[in-house]
């Protein structure tokens, strides 16, 4: 699972980035975490399609 890993490392990175940047108020944490997650489970559910569809159980 080094993709996850990968995945976890990178959001870890951008969370720790956020406390830096004064401006960046609760909503904008808020947003940009909930925009990561959506796009990291997006990534997977197309993964997860294009092996169904290579494996022909789709």
């Amino acid at each position: 699972m080094t993709s996850v890993s990968a995945q976890l490392l990178v959001l870890i990175s951008l969370l720790l980035m956020l406390p830096v940047v004064e401006a960046v108020e609760a909503g904008d944490a808020i947003t940009l975490f909930l925009c990561v997650v959506l796009c990291i489970t997006g990534i997977c559910a197309c993964l997860g399609v294009y092996a169904r569809k290579r494996n022909g159980e789709v």
